[in-house]
């Protein structure tokens, strides 16, 4: 049976790899996007969420439940008090933040000290509170990656991810802080020997179990 997910996104960037991701691990469902990218532009100006922001989204959330969806998947990090308050909401469909299936998985498989590699400043701030007691999160911003993505330079991007990757020191395991980062996460590995997790992947996964796939 094919499910209508709705995917809101808060970057540009976001859609191919969630949609790759679903075309690998469950294809066939009905994949429905909606993007507000002036989001994650309206954070870093504001560096702060808004009540405002969070209204934005409970209307996304309203939208995407209006069209029959039977469940919801966000896609952008640095927002997850926002992505709380569409949960509390629309609590007769899942709703889930983009990394919670990560970082399950990361605590399924015992690591304790975690890397976070982030092209976002915001999301090294908003995500952190979201790994339970008891986990170590070091955050790592590759600088200028993501203006890189924005300008089409995806090597670029890659290089300066792959190079601020190689800079954590003692940690477990890394985690992806960003969709668009999970196309990098075999060449992180690489780099780096250690174990790396993304988003997409694990969100499909859990989406999965969840309803049932």
């Amino acid at each position: 049976m094919a499910h209508r997910i709705t995917l809101i996104h808060a970057l540009r960037h976001s859609p191919p790899p969630i949609e790759a991701a679903f075309a690998r691990l469950w294809p066939g469902q009905v994949l429905m996007n909606l993007l507000d990218d002036s989001l994650s532009a309206d954070l870093a100006r504001e560096g702060k969420l808004t009540p405002g922001m969070t209204e934005r989204f409970l209307t996304l959330g309203r939208y995407a439940a209006g069209t029959g969806s039977a469940a919801i998947l966000f896609t952008c990090s640095a927002f997850g008090p926002c992505i709380e308050a569409v949960a509390a909401e629309q609590a007769a469909i899942p709703v889930l933040k983009p990394n919670e299936a990560m970082i399950e998985e990361i605590i399924e498989a015992g690591h304790r000290r975690i890397g976070l590699l982030a092209t976002f400043p915001g999301t090294l701030t908003s995500m952190p509170p979201e790994f339970p007691p008891g986990i170590e999160v070091v955050p790592m911003l590759a600088e200028g990656a993501l203006a890189a993505l924005d300008a089409g330079g995806v090597a670029r991007h890659d290089t300066l991810a792959i190079e601020a990757a190689q800079r954590f020191q003692g940690v477990d395991a890394i985690a992806l802080g960003q969709f668009s980062l999970a196309h990098v996460a075999p060449a992180v590995a690489e780099a780096t020997g250690l174990p790396v997790f993304t988003t997409p992947d694990s969100a499909v996964r859990k989406l999965r179990r969840v309803l049932g796939g």
